[in-house]
């Protein structure tokens, strides 16, 4: 087998289960955090959004180290750090200590984020490798299926006794397949007849370069380009509404009279729902215009904040097309951010990039969940932070109708 489908799936499953245990998990964890220490919706979704700080802050230091030393190095660093934060989590006692390991948590999930996978699985699919992004992707996706597994686990054993569980989890299942992680080299770079090419990374690209006419950027040729503003400035707005969302998704549906057993099913269903977005804009990006992609997504996420304004118990028709149409949407702009750009700025420093461009993507995820929280501290419900959160990604949608053609590079 082609050892690049090894690091499609070591990708798939070290993101399900970070995802279901942490990015998606946490919505679960927020109710009974409430309940004992009688902290506001804003302070708790402020200590979350430390996770997206760190990650942003750190995000191009983890693209250059990825860049240098190799992805499995980075993200079982990474990995230690969240089992240590969680485990810190579960033995809080003050917001102090509550804070400080959401910024221990910050740190190891911006060695481990999606964006720096994804471009893994590019280098090992240069030419088709939207649906192998798509199939990786989908892990965070399926792990919205262990969020009612998590919160059964809170409301069994309490949440101090699940979280330390799960961060000792993470030493067990996704640390030993970050060794899987490994860049395109003559190692592994497999070849027909079963030879093996003699090749290094950078040996590879330069021989693309030459057969292909295609051009990589360098970091701060890239950085130099409105393109890669225009496109940091839109996931901004994206991940500014995500945050929001899924830090929120629980409570706002407890807040309009939901059982917690059914609000952990609706949370969890969402992410699954992401799984065709994933792979549908991941299949699709190999065919069309990424660009379009890209205002097609926006546009169902916003208009899936519009439908999450307006449900109520009665409704559910509304919830299922809020878990359709938010997700796929949600699912098509993971994949989008590593692919536009690749188009843009190609593979050889592509992780650097984005790391960079995490910078952005950070600010809104520490923005969005406060700020939803805020809002319903201050008005008593959420509707109004959902009409906000869908003004913005359609603003940021407009973004992409600018965008020039991408020059000749690997896609």
């Amino acid at each position: 087998m082609y050892y690049g489908w090894f690091v499609v799936s070591a990708c798939f499953l070290i993101m399900m289960y970070n995802a279901g245990s942490n990015a998606l998990g946490f919505t679960a964890v927020f109710e009974p955090i409430v309940d004992e220490f009688g902290w506001s919706h804003t302070q708790i979704s402020l200590a979350a959004s430390l996770r997206g700080l760190e990650r942003g802050l750190l995000a191009p230091v983890a693209g250059i180290l990825s860049d240098r030393w190799g992805p499995n190095k980075v993200v079982f660093g990474g990995l230690i750090l969240c089992s240590i934060g969680m485990i810190l989590l579960s033995k809080t006692s003050s917001l102090t200590m509550f804070f400080s390991s959401f910024i221990l948590i910050g740190i190891g999930v911006s060695a481990t984020a999606t964006p720096l996978l994804m471009v893994l699985v590019l280098n090992w699919f240069p030419k088709n490798g939207g649906l192998a992004m798509g199939i990786a992707a989908s892990g965070v996706a399926l792990g919205g299926l262990l969020l009612p597994i998590v919160t059964l686990f809170i409301d069994s054993f309490g949440w101090r006794q699940a979280i330390f569980i799960i961060g000792i989890g993470v030493l067990v299942f996704p640390l030993p397949l970050s060794f899987l992680l490994r860049k395109k080299t003559e190692k592994y770079k497999d070849l027909p007849n079963n030879e093996k090419s003699r090749l290094t990374f950078d040996e590879i690209l330069s021989k693309e370069e030459e057969e292909g006419g295609i051009r990589n950027f360098e970091t701060k040729e890239a950085m130099s380009d409105l393109v890669f503003w225009i496109i940091a400035v839109a996931f901004f707005c994206q991940v500014l509404g995500l945050s929001g969302v899924i830090t929120h998704i629980m409570p706002f549906f407890s807040s309009i009279g939901f059982e917690r057993g059914t609000s952990a099913f609706i949370a969890g269903a969402l992410p699954l729902a992401t799984v065709l977005g994933r792979v549908g804009f991941g299949w699709l990006m190999d065919r069309v215009d990424k660009r379009g992609l890209a205002i097609i997504s926006f546009t169902l996420n916003s208009l899936g904040l519009l439908i999450l304004a307006f449900i109520t118990p009665e409704q559910t028709l509304l919830i299922v097309l809020f878990i359709i149409i938010y997700g796929v949407g949600w699912g098509g702009s993971v994949v989008l951010l590593a692919g536009l750009l690749n188009s843009y700025f190609g593979i050889k420093k592509l992780s650097t990039i984005i790391g960079f461009c995490g910078v952005f993507t950070m600010i809104g995820f520490i923005t969005g969940a406060p700020l939803t929280g805020w809002i319903f501290d201050k008005w008593g419900n959420y509707q109004p932070a959902w009409f906000v959160l869908a003004g913005i990604l359609g603003i940021a949608t407009f973004f992409f109708a600018g965008l020039r053609n991408p020059p000749n590079v690997i896609s």
